[in-house]
């Protein structure tokens, strides 16, 4: 009998140790979150933009959204402003570890419309991300909503003027060893900080990402770097940054070329500060005029503040890239990047989105 209730006491106290310490694993593994707040490896969402139309009784919040879990588009029950949709759970992560005033938490915010500013500062780069990390892992968001996040201290919410056009983003969970690639990308984009903290802690291995947190880069920028990263799960991906010296249309310059593939494009589309189709290379870039998300629905590329190109259908690399730079003359002069990936369910995810796209003169 005392021997039993001895057997049955240490199960009890292996048990409660297995859940303290999966609650300590759980507390300090930060990760892109679906909409049910579980881990992810990454996920991309398409910010649909509001319809002209009342009846069809749209808010501009809706969106699609895909994960490392599923296998096409799937249109959300959530809203974007809501904190149940992906970026909601996800950036919860963020306000947890601002409250909690540690030091094992990094964060760093920028986007080039600041949500307290009505201006767009032009010195910095076409950038709008952010990204949480500690030594063990983080994830990098990169999106094209202006004026978004809040500072942490304000908690969610989603700009009212980021409802109009379409926007795209996608979330990456990497392990802490990537920073210090993602932290030379970071340089060369040139990013408007508008908020940060990165304890000393990572000082030794991060050179740039706190100086661009306290605005004191000295460091010689790249005109370019491509970067090779790899997700939490082994995902590969491709990131291209541009300094703003690098004075050419990141997609036909380099993109395209470097992929070696043909690539459409769907970036903002305003009238008379859009780039042609260009032909002009071996490998071509096409611009995308129109997104279908049915049969009966879609929406033309001057409704469309999303950055993604594909590579043609047909093509033999079948890239995906999401990222901050649009084909105009004047992004030329701009810093920004993409982020790359062969993931065949993002492709064909992009690719049933295309409605038609313009050819070459």
């Amino acid at each position: 009998m005392k021997k039993k209730m001895t057997a049955r006491l240490l199960r009890t106290t292996l048990a409660l140790l297995s859940l303290g310490l999966f609650g300590v694993l759980k507390a300090s593994t930060i990760s892109c979150r679906n909409e049910e707040g579980e881990a992810v490896d990454w996920f991309v969402f398409y910010k649909l933009p509001k319809r002209q139309d009342k009846e069809t009784g749209e808010t501009g919040l809706e969106y699609l959204y895909l994960d490392s879990t599923i296998r096409s588009w799937r249109r959300s029950e959530q809203l974007m402003n809501t904190t149940e949709s992906a970026l909601g759970r996800t950036l919860q992560q963020l306000y947890e570890a601002y409250a909690s005033k540690g030091n094992s938490t990094a964060y760093l915010i920028y986007n080039d419309g600041v949500p307290t500013s009505v201006n767009y500062d032009r010195k910095y780069g076409h950038t709008k991300g952010l990204l949480l990390w500690n030594r063990i892992q983080g994830f990098w968001l990169i999106h094209s909503i202006p004026r978004f996040p809040p500072i942490p201290q304000e908690g969610y919410d989603y700009p009212s003027t980021g409802r109009r056009n379409g926007q795209t983003g996608i979330c990456v969970t990497f392990k802490y060893n990537q920073y210090e690639a993602i932290d030379s990308q970071l340089l060369i984009c040139n990013p408007n900080v508008y908020s940060c903290s990165i304890p000393a802690t990572f000082h030794r291995d991060l050179v740039h990402m706190p100086q661009l947190c306290a605005r004191s880069s000295s460091s010689k920028i790249p005109g370019r770097h491509l970067a090779t990263l790899q997700s939490s799960r082994g995902q590969n991906f491709l990131h291209f940054a541009k300094s703003d010296s690098f004075l050419d249309d990141i997609f036909a310059a380099w993109m395209a070329q470097r992929l070696k593939t043909h690539l459409l494009t769907e970036t903002w589309q305003r009238k008379r500060q859009e780039l042609p189709s260009n032909c002009s290379l071996p490998y071509h870039v096409y611009n995308i005029k129109a997104i279908k998300i049915s049969r009966q629905s879609y929406f033309s590329s001057y409704q469309d503040h999303a950055k993604w190109c594909i590579s043609q259908k047909g093509t033999k690399n079948r890239w995906t890239c999401i990222g901050d730079l649009n084909r105009s003359p004047y992004q030329a002069f701009r810093s920004g990047g993409f982020i790359c990936t062969q993931n065949r369910h993002i492709y064909q995810a992009f690719q049933r989105l295309v409605l038609y796209y313009e050819d070459c003169d």
